[in-house]
Parts: structure tokens; sequence; C-alpha cells
């Protein structure tokens, strides 16, 4: 009896079939969770209270503000909407464990302020992200499986890709061999419509998991960030934390500008509707870093930044355009991994890409049990 040759094809499939059976449970979670997670904040926007406010002519500086605020805890900054009906929203530390800060609703006109309130789904979509993370595990144990998870699906979409292709030579291949691979045949048997559903959706979004899985790995291997960051050039994840403390070199007598100026002065270097970021400086020997957003933008991610001293003078302006590439992509990470980077759609192709995913394992693991079947099918007639 003359056996098949083992091809190199055969080897991929060998590997795309063996890491997605023995993954299919983790990549299911991980793929499902992500999926919820993609639209956290529009879906618990529809569950919060919305809280305007009623602009008047006059604002209240903020330095008033944030001393209303300072029996709650340290004041670290505050996020002002271009809305003008939108409140200033504050970052409090409260407590030593509070290192995101808490957030609260102050009033700009009137001064008067709210501990922003619990969402009903917070606890809902944060054991989402615990599974999505470290599947409700110890993280020293759940990040590194969901690592390995991640490496195996980012090695099943490539190879994934590979198969899409048909058993031909790439001299002798023609669009008629290609044109099954981009439709799914409903009108076939289960078989045909289950395997158009792997093979064909599974092609069509192969290039946003392989965009997933290569920025999500920063998160979970030290490692990977470190190899990431040699090869863009610029380090990723740099500026978590705001970054290093600059002290002002300007004398005490000489320092002449407060926030109601440092507002202006973005204004001015930087003309564009966006929501603008105020770190506010523990002490007086500290410069105001400002960071402002293009939320109204098509690319909502990203984001220019001011150093300003203690005088007005600008230290350092960075404009995310005028950035190179490798710096662009660097501080674009997170957002590539959560697909906000266009917002509404980038989100919805990303939606739609991980619900296609959290499918995959399942029509895989359903073609396996089938080919299974029909070998032992196969066996039993020749034994016949």
């Amino acid at each position: 009896m003359k056996t098949k040759k083992y091809t190199i094809r055969r080897f991929i499939n060998d590997v795309h079939l063996w890491l997605g059976v023995g993954s299919g449970i983790i990549l299911l979670i991980i793929c499902l969770s992500g999926t919820i997670l993609t639209f956290e904040e529009e879906i618990k926007s529809v569950f919060a209270e919305e809280i305007t406010v009623s602009p008047t002519e006059t604002k209240l500086p903020i330095e008033q503000l944030a001393q209303k605020l300072i029996y709650e805890g340290e004041v670290m900054r505050v996020s002002i909407s271009p809305e003008p009906t939108k409140p200033y929203e504050f970052s409090v530390k409260t407590n030593k464990n509070d290192r995101r800060g808490t957030t609260f609703f102050v009033d700009q006109y009137k001064g008067e302020y709210a501990k922003k309130p619990e969402n009903p789904l917070d606890g809902f979509f944060m054991a989402n992200f615990k599974l999505h993370r470290w599947l409700l595990l110890d993280i020293s144990i759940g990040r590194p499986i969901v690592g390995i998870s991640t490496i195996i699906f980012l090695i099943l979409s490539i190879s994934g890709i590979v198969l899409w292709f048909p058993k031909k030579k790439l001299s002798k291949l023609k669009w008629k061999h290609l044109k099954p691979g981009f439709k799914i045949a409903w009108r076939g048997k289960w078989k045909r419509i289950n395997h158009d559903l792997h093979v064909t959706l599974g092609f069509y979004t192969a290039i946003f998991l392989v965009i997933m899985s290569v920025t999500g790995l920063f998160w979970s291997f030290q490692w990977y960030r470190d190899a990431g960051s040699a090869v863009l050039g610029t380090e990723v994840f740099g500026g978590r934390g705001g970054g290093p403390k600059i002290e002002s070199k300007i004398d005490l007598d000489k320092r002449s500008v407060d926030f109601t100026d440092i507002l202006n002065i973005t204004e001015r270097e930087l003309p564009f509707e966006g929501t603008t970021v105020l770190q506010i400086p523990a002490d007086e020997k500290e410069i105001f870093n400002i960071r402002k957003y293009h939320d109204q933008d098509f690319f909502k991610t990203a984001v220019d930044e001011l150093k300003i001293d203690r005088d007005g003078s600008i230290i350092a302006k960075e404009i995310f355009s005028d950035k190179p590439l490798n710096e662009q992509i660097a501080s674009s990470i997170k957002s590539l991994h959560m697909g906000t980077i266009f917002g509404w759609f980038s989100k919805t192709i990303y939606f739609i890409s991980c619900l296609i995913a959290t499918s995959l394992p399942i029509t895989g693991v359903i073609i396996w049990l089938k080919k299974l079947k029909d070998k032992k099918k196969k066996l039993a007639k020749k034994k016949a």
C-alpha cells in the first residue's frame, strides 16, 4: 500500500489542528470575554445616569475646585471635556491603594461635586476583564497561561491563512481556485456550511486577529515587551504613571501662571476640540503636564502633550502626528489591541472579528470530529 508523502502543508495542517484542539476551551473564553469588553463603555453608559451641568458666563478656577476636593484625598488630575454641559472629572487618590484614583464630577460653574456613582455593570465587566487577562486565576498563574494561549492563537491565525490557499502551486493558481474561499455555501449540507464558517470567516478576520494577538502579548510577558520595544526602537508603555517628574527651574518670585493661564496656553498651542487632561502638581516644584486627546476626530486615540513651566514657558511640545511611525505605533498599542483607535468604526470591526474568533474553536472541533467519524467509517468498510 502506497503511503502519502508527509508534506509541509500536512505539517502546517497538523500544527493547526492539534494546537487548536488543545487550546480550544481557553481560546474560546479569551475571545468571548474580549468580545464582551469591546463595547464596555458604550454598554455601561446606557445604564449610567447622565450627569450634566448648566453653563453660565464664568467658570470657577481649577485651583478653587481642587481645593474643595482635598478632604476626599490627594487630587491627581482633572479631565475637561470640550462640551460645556459636561462637568469636570477630577481623579482623587482616596487611599494608598487607590492607584488610578476615584472619579469625582465637579460642576465648574457652581463648585458642587459628587463621587462618580457605581454602575450596575461594573462587577460584570470587571469579572470579564479578569477572565480575559488571567482566567480569574492568580495573576502569576493566569497571565502566562493567557500569554501562551495568545501565542498559540497567533500561530493558528497565520497557519489558517496558509491553509486557506488551495493545494496548487502559486504559478498555477487562478481566480477560479481562490473564489470558493471567499464565500459560504449556504445551500450546501451542514458539513460544508460549518467548514466554510471556519475557513472563510477565519480568513476574513485573520489580519485583525493577528493584530490583537501581537499587541495582546505586551501585557503577558516582560521579555516580549522588551523585544517589542527593541524592534520598534522606542519603549512600549514607557509613559505609564505620567513619566518622570520634572521640577521647575523658575524662581518663586517669577512664577506667574495659574491653571486658567495654562488652559489658555493649551488652546493656543493645540487649537483643536478635544478632551484636555491636566496633571495637578503635587507641590510648587513640579511643572504643568497637559495631554489633549483627538477624541473628536476620526483618529480618536491620538494625543498631543505639553510641558509648561511655572512662568508659562513651554518646556516640551509633542504632537502625535509629528512623531515618527515607530513612536506612533508604540503609543497606540492599547488602542490597537482594544479596537478603540478609530472609535465606533474600528470597534465594530473588532466586535465582529472577536465574535467570529469565539466561533472558530467550535467550528474547528466539529470539522475534526466529523473527520474522525468519516475515518472510522472507512476503516469499518475495509474490515468488512
